[in-house]
C-alpha cells in the first residue's frame, strides 16, 4: 500500500469562510459600520436550468447573510463551500451560515472534519477577502483598509491556528496597494508565528506594477529573510480564464489552471529569481499535468529567443523551476505518472476542502488509489515532506 499509515496528508489549500464578528472584534469601534461585517439582505432567488449554473430568470426573494464593507454588499458569504453536498447540489452558493457545514467557519470543527478526511495539516486561503485579500484593494479608506487586513491576520495568528498548532499552518493576506506597509506586515506577523503569504497570481490586472518591475523587490526580500514562501491561488489576479459571454462556467473552470501556467511563465522570465535566489512560490490549485510540457516550452522559447530578449542568458528556466516553484495538485493522474518530469521536490497535495474540487470525505483513499503505483518514499514527499519543507511545519 503506498499510503502507510505513518504518512501524514497535507493541504497546502484548503480555504477558511470567516466568521461573522471576525472584524467586529478585532476593528475601533469607529469603523464597526464602514468595516466589514454580516447584514440581512433580501436576494432575488434565481431560477437555474442544466447544470444549475445558469440563471435564466428570478422568482421571489430569499433573505441572505452577506457581507458589507463600506456600504458595498458582497453577496457570497460561503463561495463554492460544498463540502458535503452532492455534485446534483452546486451550483449555487450558501446564503447563510447554516447551509454550510460548521469546519467552514469553525476551527475545532475543521480540525473534526480533517479527521474525518485522513488530513492530518492544512493551509487555508481566505474567503471574503479574496485568496489573496484583494477585496481590501477597494477599500477607501486605507486606515480601515490595513486594519482589516490585519485583522484577518490577527485572526489566523491568534485564534484559527493556535486552536491546534500542529493542525493548520498560518498563512497571511498583505495590504497590497502599499509595498512599504506590505513589508511592516510580512515582519509583524512572523513575529507572531505566519508560515506563508497569500499573493496574487498576476498583479497587473489589479492594477498592480508587474512581476518585471522592481516595484516587489522589498516585499520578496522580507519574504527570503522570513522565511515564508509566496503562495499564488488561480485568479488571485480577479482574471478568469472566461473564452465568451456564452459559454459555460465549465469552460472557465476547466480553464482555471491555465492562470498557474501564466504565472509560471511571467515569474520564470522575470528577474524576480535572479535577484531573490531564496525565493519559493507555490502555484496553488494549479495541477502538475502541463509541468512538462510547459517547461519544455520555456526552455525551447529561451534555446532560440534568448539573445535578442530583456531576459537572462545564462539559467534556463526549468533549472529555475527546480529551485523556486512548487506545484499544487488535488486530482491529476497524468501529472502524478509524470512526476519526475516535474520534479518529486517540486510537489506538494491538497485537499480544496469546502470547494466543489474537494475529495472530502474521502481524501486519503482517493489518494492512496492515485498513487498505487508510485515508490514509498516518493509519496511520502507529494503528500507531507515537501510540504513540511516547505512552510517550515516540523511534526510536533
Amino acid at each position: 500500500m503506498p499510503l502507510q499509515d505513518h504518512m501524514q496528508l497535507i493541504s497546502t489549500d484548503d480555504h477558511l469562510i470567516e466568521h461573522p464578528k471576525l472584524w467586529t472584534d478585532r476593528l475601533p469601534t469607529k469603523f464597526h459600520e464602514r468595516g466589514p461585517r454580516i447584514v440581512e439582505k433580501e436576494l432575488p432567488r434565481a431560477i437555474h436550468v442544466g447544470d444549475g449554473n445558469k440563471a435564466i430568470g428570478n422568482v421571489g426573494t430569499r433573505l441572505a447573510q452577506v457581507w458589507e464593507y463600506e456600504g458595498r454588499i458582497y453577496p457570497y458569504i460561503g463561495l463554492n463551500a460544498v463540502a458535503g453536498k452532492k455534485p446534483e447540489e452546486y451550483g449555487v452558493d450558501p446564503t447563510r451560515y447554516s447551509d454550510m457545514l460548521p469546519g467552514c467557519y469553525d476551527p475545532v470543527a475543521r480540525v473534526a472534519d480533517m479527521d474525518i478526511d485522513g488530513v492530518q495539516a492544512a493551509l487555508s486561503f481566505p474567503s471574503f477577502p479574496r485568496f489573496a485579500g484583494t477585496v481590501f484593494l477597494e477599500g477607501e479608506d486605507r486606515e480601515l483598509a490595513l486594519l482589516s487586513v490585519q485583522a484577518w491576520n490577527d485572526y489566523i495568528l491568534d485564534e484559527w491556528c493556535p486552536t491546534a498548532p500542529d493542525r493548520l499552518i498560518p498563512m497571511v493576506i498583505l495590504p497590497l496597494w502599499s509595498v512599504e506597509a506590505s513589508v511592516r506586515e510580512i515582519y509583524r506577523a512572523a513575529a507572531k508565528g505566519a508560515k506563508a503569504i497569500s499573493f496574487p497570481e498576476n498583479p497587473v490586472p489589479l492594477g498592480l506594477p508587474s512581476f518585471h518591475t522592481d516595484h516587489w523587490d522589498p516585499v520578496f526580500a522580507a519574504a527570503v529573510e522570513t522565511g515564508q514562501p509566496l503562495c499564488v491561488h488561480f485568479g488571485t489576479s480577479g482574471k478568469a480564464p472566461v473564452t465568451a459571454a456564452e459559454a459555460p462556467m465549465a469552460v472557465m473552470i476547466s480553464l482555471f489552471g491555465t492562470n498557474s501556467m501564466s504565472a509560471c511563465a511571467d515569474l520564470l522570465f522575470s528577474p524576480v529569481f535572479h535577484k531573490h535566489p531564496g525565493l519559493k512560490f507555490a502555484l496553488s490549485e494549479g495541477g502538475i499535468g502541463w509541468v512538462p510540457y510547459m517547461l519544455e516550452r520555456m526552455d525551447l522559447t529561451w534555446e532560440k529567443h534568448r539573445y535578442y530578449q530583456n531576459i537572462n542568458q545564462t539559467v534556463r528556466p526549468s533549472e529555475l523551476f527546480t529551485e523556486h516553484i512548487f506545484g499544487c495538485f488535488i486530482d491529476d493522474q497524468f501529472g502524478v505518472e509524470h512526476r519526475d518530469k516535474v520534479g518529486i521536490d517540486n510537489i506538494t497535495w491538497e485537499c480544496d476542502y469546502p470547494h466543489s474540487d474537494s475529495n472530502w470525505p474521502n481524501s486519503r483513499k482517493v489518494v492512496h488509489d492515485m498513487m498505487i503505483d508510485v515508490p514509498d518514499d516518493e509519496v511520502h514527499k507529494m503528500v507531507e515532506l515537501n510540504a513540511r519543507k516547505l512552510f517550515d511545519f516540523p511534526r510536533a
